[in-house]
């Protein structure tokens, strides 16, 4: 028989934001026609060197706004992609700051925040990234925090970005559950102490076998 979802001890549920309660692709899906065929590849090499470089800094000692990197992973992306419309790069920038939430974003949080537990996003996003999503996403007021690496200036997996959870909410690793569509996110929350929940919406294979979630779900959904 499985464990419960969450342990009896918990007291907040924690979100990473990009990819997990905002789609990351949706930006270049606004603008697919004027991108041209390649939008789909310039997406996903958008998206994967935004990470690249976020554990290539922290990895070296160095930070530089998550917006900065956003910025530099698109030129690299157009420049993988060179059938793409560059014209297009201000509307992607600008769609980027107002992600689509998933359609079941605002249910889950109220669902949990009716059972008496507190929510809060911890993103490598900085702040005003994650200001511009969760207002462009009208859940203003369904978080009791809204936290940014750049307080700690390092990007997760380092502790020190989940560290930043720990201060803010005043709890014990234990009484906190980290929900994440990053299975690597999933894995660094894993090692930190959290209780990590793994939203798996790809069906994608598992990976770090040793830092395994205590719970795999197709959706927010599966959090009620």
């Amino acid at each position: 028989m499985s464990p419960p979802l969450f342990p009896a001890d918990t007291k907040a549920v924690v979100f990473d934001a990009y990819g997990t309660l905002f789609d990351v692709h949706s930006a270049v899906a606004r603008h697919t026609s004027q991108v041209g065929p390649e939008a789909a590849r310039l997406s996903e090499i958008w998206r994967a060197k935004q990470l690249e470089y976020s554990w290539v800094l922290s990895l070296a000692g160095r930070y530089r706004p998550f917006w900065s990197l956003t910025e530099l992973a698109l030129d690299y992306a157009f420049a993988r992609c060179p059938s793409a419309d560059y014209s297009v790069r201000p509307l992607l920038l600008d769609a980027y700051r107002s992600l689509d939430a998933y359609p079941e974003v605002r249910a889950a949080l109220q669902g949990l925040r009716a059972k008496g537990l507190r929510t809060a996003i911890l993103s490598n996003g900085d702040p005003a990234m994650l200001s511009a999503a969760v207002n462009s996403a009208d859940l203003a007021g369904s978080f009791d925090a809204v936290l940014s690496v750049e307080a700690a200036k390092i990007f997760k997996t380092s502790p020190d970005a989940y560290q930043l959870a720990i201060e803010e909410l005043s709890l014990n690793e234990d009484e906190i559950v980290f929900v994440s569509s990053n299975r690597w996110d999933v894995a660094g929350a894993a090692a930190f102490g959290f209780t990590a929940i793994w939203v798996n919406r790809l069906g994608l294979p598992d990976e770090y076998g040793d830092l395994a979630p205590r719970a795999v779900i197709d959706t927010l959904e599966g959090l009620l």
